[in-house]
């Protein structure tokens, strides 16, 4: 297998290759086809001047010699090219031997396609009448010079030169974007590997500029600490109900052996106490069996039209009582000329709304005050507990919904059995209301709950 740091350079690469060749290749061919192009102009001009040139000796004269044009062979033996003058017969009147080209230097420097010659034959006119030909016989369809053939031949070395440079400096952009594609994916990789393995602390630390790459390292980096929360929390829940179970089983155990020892009497109160143990474990196996269906999703909800102000005045005035007896003050305050009305099934809401002023009342101690406010913020109706009491820790705020879930202080001060608020939160999500709390030890919390009010 190759790693993807790899397998990303040699693809850039083999693109970059294909690339350059491709380009290469037309360009060289764009090039040779203009340069031709260009040459056989050039040849068909001299061409022109050639018949030109002899119409022009024609008219001086007035007829063919051996000396017509002749000063035109030396130009041709320099431009490995041979030139016949021919009259208006065809007859010879003067010719260069194609064979003699064969032994000048200048056929070293031309480009000759299998050592063919050819032949091209032009009219030579005055006043409209065809007076002669001449004859223009060469080695090659284009004639070239030494000049001509360093020019191109430079071209080509350019184009592959400039081709190999290009293929280094992509070659050079490759390694290193393709490490910039790659060291990410790799960290994360590695940390997969390691969450598989059960390292929940493991964290990627090496950024990136690309928005996915970096979305990617995030959010396996969130992954990592929501497993490991989780990992807390699996650990958490299994002391918690080893702690909630083991104790009132202790109770009993103890209280009944020492029953049947003899050691304690067999009383009406102690029966009692003994059965408040039973209810209380009773009640913590209701409570699971109740959170059991919520999570499940098996409840149904009476869906009704429910008046959140008539419903927090009848509760608040239950809890006045349990208030007086701890010297706890209650005050609920209710933003004027508003509806608050929503949808949902009021027991369970009334539940909620029980559960979270019973917790307010458990936590505050005596000459506490407990607030609640009722009030609408945009399209939301806000139901908000505010209390003076003993606050919970910033450790175990993010834990406070986890079923079971207690903090220490509370676990050892405050009966209870940590799954009120689990059932709040199932509640409110099935009612799609947002439930927000704001704690600190030793000053107090808010609680806010979040409705969306129908009109």
């Amino acid at each position: 297998m190759q790693s993807i740091n790899r397998r990303l350079s040699i693809l850039f690469i083999l693109c970059a290759m294909a690339a350059i060749f491709l380009v290469t290749v037309f360009v060289n061919m764009t090039v040779s086809n203009k340069f031709n192009e260009y040459m056989i102009d050039i040849q068909n001009k001299r061409y022109e001047r050639i018949v030109s040139y002899f119409e022009e000796a024609y008219k001086r004269e007035g007829k063919w010699t051996k000396a017509t044009g002749i000063e035109l062979m030396h130009e041709a033996y320099m431009g490995n090219y041979c030139l016949t003058l021919m009259d208006s017969n065809k007859e010879s009147v003067w010719g260069m031997d194609p064979e003699d080209l064969l032994s000048q230097i200048h056929i070293g420097e031309m480009s000759i396609q299998d050592g063919v010659y050819t032949t091209k034959t032009f009219e030579i006119k005055v006043d409209g009448n065809i007076v002669g030909f001449v004859d223009i016989g060469q080695y090659s369809s284009v004639l070239l010079s030494e000049e001509d053939l360093t020019f191109k031949d430079s071209i080509n070395k350019s184009i592959v030169l400039s081709g190999l440079l290009t293929l280094i400096i992509i070659g050079s952009f490759s390694l290193f974007f393709s490490k910039q594609f790659s060291n990410p994916i790799r960290e994360v990789a590695k940390m997969s590997v390691s969450l598989s393995q059960g390292n929940f602390n493991a964290k990627s630390n090496i950024k990136s500029n690309i928005e996915e790459l970096e979305d990617l390292r995030m959010s396996i980096n969130i992954l990592a600490e929501k497993l490991n929360y989780q990992d807390t929390l699996r650990k958490r829940l299994v002391s918690d109900i080893t702690h909630e179970t083991r104790t009132p089983l202790n109770v009993l155990q103890n209280n009944l052996e020492a029953m049947i020892d003899g050691v304690f009497p067999v009383t009406k109160e102690g029966l009692n106490y003994l059965n408040e143990e039973v209810i209380r474990f009773g009640k913590l196996i209701n409570d699971l069996n109740l959170l059991k269906e919520f999570e499940s999703e098996s409840i149904k909800l009476k869906y009704e039209t429910i008046f959140l102000d008539e419903l927090i005045t009848e509760i608040s005035r239950d809890f006045f009582r349990a208030a007086e007896n701890k010297n706890i003050n209650i005050e609920y305050t209710i933003q004027p000329n508003e509806k608050y009305r929503i949808i949902g099934d009021k027991d369970k809401i009334k539940q909620v709304l029980i559960n979270l002023l019973s917790n307010s009342l458990k936590f505050s101690d005596s000459n506490g005050e407990i607030f609640i406010n009722l009030y609408k913020e945009n399209k939301d109706i806000i139901v908000e507990f505010v209390d003076n009491g003993i606050g919970i820790n910033q450790e175990d705020l993010p834990f406070i919904f986890e079923r079971l879930y207690r903090g220490d202080k509370s676990r050892n001060q405050i009966e209870g059995n940590g799954i009120g608020l689990t059932i709040v939160k199932n509640i409110l999500d099935l009612h799609n209301a947002m439930i927000k709390v704001d704690s600190k030890e030793g000053t107090g919390t808010t609680v806010k709950i979040y409705f969306t009010s129908t009109k």
